[in-house]
């Protein structure tokens, strides 16, 4: 009996320390809108270090543009997926920083765990890696000593140092606060579908560097048209339903598959569909932007 007694102690030691570990892979990922120019990245890598300088801290981006919540959203769906489970990941684009909205860490169903305001940010991350809990940040344990006179910097604040007792094993993810429903503010967009011979989605982010065009639309979904390489594209791009660009474009594996400066239409690093000006700036060229805004039509010749 004894045996069996400390048979079972044991099994649910390692299931506890197993389900501990998803919070203690010692990662933090930091994003936000406030750029390098100053000390505020810096300030919040400082206080998750003052909690456990065993941390490794990594950036995803900070060069969001100022206020855009979309584009923070796109880019935790662009990255997360490809860190190991249980990294933890501080995103911080937050114009309503003092306000009502809520302070909360997501843990997807992946075993990721995000802490963002929820103000959007978390929009197409649950939607593709699926929602296990959300909890409210309990700012009553889970904020930085001495800073409760401070409501512009929750960033440093609170989010740094809850994701570096997260991520540290200092607190377990029960103890970041109350449970909440598994629901989430979400931004409206275009859902990647097809109607007949017509292809419809959103375009969520540009390729910043080179001006190309991506597309939520899967290339699953595409290939629902039965598209063969060098068949002609049609793309319409609308914003706010408002039409901004029309052309056509053959469908390309690469970029030197059409002359420079020639558009084409490719799948892109994320299997998505794209468009780009080989060796230009289609995005630039066509006055086409992104967010929840812009949308876009497909079709075949």
């Amino acid at each position: 009996m004894k045996r069996y007694l400390r048979l079972v102690s044991i099994a649910l030691v390692l299931l506890f320390s197993a389900k501990l570990s998803l919070a203690q892979n010692k990662i933090v990922v930091f994003q936000s809108d406030f750029g390098v120019k100053d000390g505020a990245v810096s300030a919040m890598k400082g206080v998750a270090m003052g909690v456990s300088p065993e941390l490794k801290l990594y950036d995803l981006t900070h060069e969001i543009p100022a206020y855009n919540i979309w584009e923070a959203s796109y880019r935790l769906e662009q990255t997360v997926r490809y860190w190991p489970a249980g990294t933890v990941f501080v995103s911080v684009v937050d114009p309503g920083v003092g306000t009502t909205r809520k302070s909360v860490v997501l843990k997807t169903k992946s075993g990721h765990f995000i802490v963002t305001p929820d103000n959007g940010t978390l929009t197409l991350i649950s939607a593709s890696l699926g929602i296990d809990e959300i909890r409210q940040i309990d700012e009553a344990v889970n904020r930085r000593k001495d800073s409760q006179e401070s409501y512009t910097f929750h960033g440093r604040d609170v989010y740094a140092y809850t994701a570096a007792r997260l991520a540290a094993g200092v607190i377990t993810f029960e103890q970041v606060g109350p449970l909440l429903p598994k629901e989430v503010v979400k931004l409206p967009f275009q859902d990647a579908t097809i109607a007949g011979n017509v292809v419809k989605g959103n375009i969520p982010i540009l390729d910043v560097q080179y001006g190309n065009v991506w597309t939520n639309i899967p290339g699953p979904l595409f290939n629902k048209l039965n598209p063969h390489f060098g068949d002609k594209v049609n793309v319409s791009i609308f914003y706010k339903q408002k039409l901004v660009y029309k052309g056509s474009m053959p469908y390309a594996q690469t970029f030197g598959a059409v002359a420079e400066g020639k558009p084409l239409a490719y799948l892109n690093s994320l299997l998505q569909l794209s468009f780009a000006l080989n060796m230009g700036d289609f995005a630039k060229t066509n006055q086409v932007a992104s967010g929840s805004d812009w949308s876009v039509e497909v079709t075949l010749n």
